[in-house]
This record gives structure tokens, sequence and C-alpha cells, in this order.
């Protein structure tokens, strides 16, 4: 078994000893650690030669600056996070895009056209998709005919037979010969706004605001 003896001067005070093991100590330095390294300097610091006010003023500032830089290198890293993924950064290549959401409400994109899909739960033998406005007025009717179940699309250019545009108002869907489970049109992607609070961003439509995950479709 090995032993370590203790090498001490005539006061008594230990001295330097070439077979003394030292530790690995640590490669990086928090706050808790400097703080211990500054009461440990006061407390053997030399009384004829004290610390200078100034130098321990500027130890003091080299402990807030870190502690500052570490919360700010925390707090970047929350944002960073919250400005990926459908948040902001794929969001925000959606601008002009058009989304398929579920709405019995149809707009006309930038070239007057309306379109939007209806779900049917079964197949009927005749069904008609009214645009009305906002009078109760019928605008257009779009004979859809026999259809299985499943999704139906439907189209309208927002013109009359005489090729002028009858309307640029938002419509109401209205289905006769059947009932949908779902209704749904289409709507262009004008913005996203960004939420200071931190929430999902947001796609601005004629519709209104809607999150990333209730596009059905894009196109």
């Amino acid at each position: 078994m090995s032993m370590t003896s203790t090498v001490t001067d005539s006061a008594g005070l230990s001295t330097y000893n070439p077979n003394a093991t030292i530790g690995k100590g640590s490669a990086t330095m928090d706050q808790s650690s400097f703080l211990r390294l500054l009461t440990a300097q006061m407390q053997y610091q030399d009384p004829f030669a004290p610390v200078d006010n100034a130098e321990m003023v500027s130890q003091m500032a080299t402990i807030t600056n870190s502690t500052g830089i570490a919360e700010m290198n925390a707090t970047l890293k929350g944002l960073a996070s919250e400005l990926t993924g459908t948040r902001l950064g794929d969001a925000a290549s959606w601008i002009g895009k058009s989304m398929l959401v579920q709405s019995n409400i149809a707009v006309p994109d930038a070239a007057g056209t309306y379109a939007g899909q209806i779900t049917l739960p079964s197949a009927v033998e005749g069904a008609t998709i009214s645009l009305v406005d906002a009078s109760g007025n019928v605008v257009k009717s779009i004979d859809m005919g026999s259809q299985p179940a499943g999704d139906v699309t439907f189209y309208w250019d927002g013109k009359d037979d005489a090729g002028e545009t009858v309307t640029t108002a938002a419509l109401q869907v209205k289905v006769t010969g059947a009932t949908p489970s779902k209704v749904a049109t289409w709507a262009t992607i004008a913005a996203v706004q960004s939420p200071a609070d931190g929430s999902s961003s947001k796609l601005i439509t004629a519709l209104g605001s809607y999150s990333p995950s209730d596009a059905i479709s894009l196109m």
C-alpha cells in the first residue's frame, strides 16, 4: 500500500510536494465556479496588498457579462426552435399559393376563379352545387350529375356566357340532391403571421387565418 506524506516548512505550512497527485480540472467555468474562485481570492489575499477595487469591479462585471451571454444564447436557441419547420420558414414559402381548407364560403383567386371540393359519403344520382351571394341570390349553379362516393371538385371562372365577370364577392356553397360530409374551398395565401406570443404561425387568406395543418391540399 502506497502512502503520501505532506511536506511542511518550519512554520508548519504546506509547501510544494512533487509527489502529490494533481486532479484533472474542468475545462469550463460556470458562474458557481467563478464565485468560489473569487471568494477564495478574497479569503487568502495579502492583507498588506488587498485586491484593488477596480480589479474587483472588473471581475464582477466579467461574471455578469458571462451570465448574460449564457442567458441570451439560451433565448436565441429557443427562438431558433420556434422559427423552424412549419412555424415560419416553411409556411413563408407558401405565400402566393392556394390552399384547400374546410369552408362553405368560396372566394375568387387572382384570376377570378371559384373552386372547391365536396365529399360525398355515398353515391348520388344527381347533385347540384349552388354559389349564393350575401342576399341569398343564386349566382351560379353547377350540375354535378351522378357521382360516386368520395371527393368531387367544382369550378367556376366567375364569368357569364358572354365572358363578362359576374361577381368578385365571397359566395356561399350550397349542395342540393346530396348531403356532403365535408365542404372545402380554395383560397390564396396572402401572408404569413408569426404571433409575438410564440404560438404557431398563421396563414392569412381571404377566408381568414389558418394554421398550416389546416391545409387539406396545397397548389
